[in-house]
């Protein structure tokens, strides 16, 4: 099983950024997504903010609803701007924002999904649109407006999370099963097209539970749930490939976990 809740990379993430700094230096601006979910930002997502401030680079933090970024741009230092990701017109008024405001980023997280549960035949068809447009249709408008301004650069990196659900489709969870996996096919399609013009673009599916505070390890089970930190690391060790020998998925998983 898969669980990407809320945003939770981005602190532990920018913690370790700070102390890792690429020698081609993506070390400028990052920028990131959070979910248009109603879950708070959790510990993946506060381990990425954390990571990226701490190698000195510049943080934008995005959602729909900042008031939910409130305590972690705090806590990292990062800036907030508004943007729903599904919208055509904020995602490309965010970039320029973002770009007069801290210049334009240099490594590009996109870390929002839709999340619908249900019986196939009870579910809202206008809700399941929506979650996979802020699953995918969103990951292409980010993907978009980042390649834009890094093809002239000639470098740059596009993150894209993905979960369990990018490569099984569970019971019940058909919009998100189908917008995990249109982001994975835009991410192969980007790294195909955008590789060659020195843009990195890697997926990485996160398969299993993240620990956090709602979610305690337990002791008659170490390292039974994935440590934000260690996500954050392959995020990290990810930025730190050299073009040569780039990655383009990659999976995480507790040692536990089956698949």
């Amino acid at each position: 099983m898969g669980v990407v809740s809320a945003g939770k990379l981005d602190a532990h993430l920018r913690r370790r950024f700070r102390r890792q700094r690429p020698e081609d230096g993506y070390d400028r601006v990052s920028l990131q997504f959070r979910s248009h979910s109603r879950c708070r930002p959790g510990p993946q997502r506060v381990a990425c903010a954390s990571t990226d401030r701490a190698r000195g680079a510049r943080v934008a933090l995005a959602a729909r609803n900042t008031d939910k970024l409130s305590k972690l741009a705090g806590e990292t230092g990062a800036l907030m701007f508004a943007a729903d990701a599904a919208q055509p017109a904020s995602v490309a008024a965010l970039f320029d924002e973002v770009a007069a405001e801290i210049g334009d980023p240099e490594v590009v997280v996109y870390n929002a999904s839709g999340r619908l549960r249900g019986p196939l035949t009870e579910l809202d068809p206008a809700a399941v649109g929506q979650a996979i447009a802020v699953s995918a249709y969103g990951g292409f408008l980010v993907c978009q407006q980042a390649a834009r301004r890094m093809i002239p650069q000639g470098r740059g990196a596009i993150l894209f999370t993905g979960a369990t659900a990018s490569v099984k489709g569970y019971a019940q969870s058909a919009a998100f099963a189908m917008g995990k996996f249109a982001l994975r096919g835009l991410a192969q399609s980007a790294a195909r097209e955008l590789g060659p013009k020195g843009i990195h673009v890697a997926h990485f599916i996160i398969d299993g539970g993240i620990r956090s505070e709602v979610r305690r390890e337990d002791p008659a089970k170490p390292d039974a749930t994935l440590d934000p930190d260690a996500i954050a690391q392959t995020y990290i060790d990810v930025l730190l490939q050299h073009r040569s020998a780039w990655s383009q998925e990659i999976e995480v998983r507790p040692w536990t976990e089956s698949f």
